[in-house]
């Protein structure tokens, strides 16, 4: 699948991986990278949703500080740079870089209709942010980090989110994941869904932390939210 350049809306450009669907629904959907970037596991995502009928856009949003990143052994070396990528990030930034993304999205041949965004761990984080200040139709979080710190934001959340919480994340501990609930628990744009027992990246395959059942429901529901508000 080919990759395409987006240009950012402070100069500049970075580039995505597109995954084409070979019978298109008419609508997108933005997979978010996790902090070890556009890597095989953000395109086989990507390759899955084609798989669904949506052209799938994963943006690299490390292009900033090193282009191209691809972390694929999750090895010390993998964290340590991961980690490293991962503080000196701009969300703000990134989230400009998440709009232009469906801008060219939403532009893409075969994409008439809506767009969405599904993120992993750091790109869990951004999805939320991008239904808070964006304007996507739908968006999903698989545990995403350090969203208890964001919810002066929440009264903004414009479009319908789905948020995939692990009980037992290493990153996010029952206090965080508390306040997530009680600010979110009421908002009738949100849908939190809880698994205990697991523990963070329980949807990535061939993870230490890989859950097939609970990542199987998770990917069930998400694919089914996705249908019903971008396809109809």
């Amino acid at each position: 699948m080919p990759e395409i350049s987006i240009k950012a809306s402070d100069g500049g450009s970075f580039s995505a991986y597109h995954a084409i669907p070979a019978s298109p629904n008419g609508a997108g959907i933005i997979a978010i990278q996790e902090i070890f970037g556009v890597n095989t596991v953000m395109r086989d995502i990507c390759d899955a949703l084609a798989a669904q009928g949506y052209h799938a856009l994963s943006p690299d949003l490390f292009w900033r500080q090193e282009p191209g990143v691809r972390l694929d052994n999750y090895d010390e070396a993998d964290w340590d740079k991961a980690f490293k990528l991962f503080g000196g990030f701009d969300q703000d930034k990134a989230v400009a870089d998440i709009e232009a993304t469906l801008a060219a999205l939403r532009a893409t041949a075969g994409v008439s209709g809506k767009a969405g965004a599904v993120g992993y761990c750091l790109g869990g984080r951004m999805a939320y942010l991008t239904a808070c200040r964006t304007d996507i139709d739908a968006a999903v979080g698989y545990y995403g980090v350090g969203i208890d710190g964001l919810l002066d934001e929440a009264a903004d959340i414009a479009a319908p989110l789905v948020l995939h919480i692990a009980g037992e994340d290493g990153f996010v501990d029952k206090a965080a994941q508390a306040k997530i609930h009680a600010a979110l628990d009421a908002n009738p744009q949100v849908t939190l869904y809880d698994y205990p027992g697991v523990d963070h990246a329980f949807a990535r395959e061939g993870g230490d932390h890989y859950d097939a059942a609970a990542a199987a429901l998770a990917n069930q529901r998400t694919a089914a939210f996705f249908k019903a508000k971008l396809v109809g």
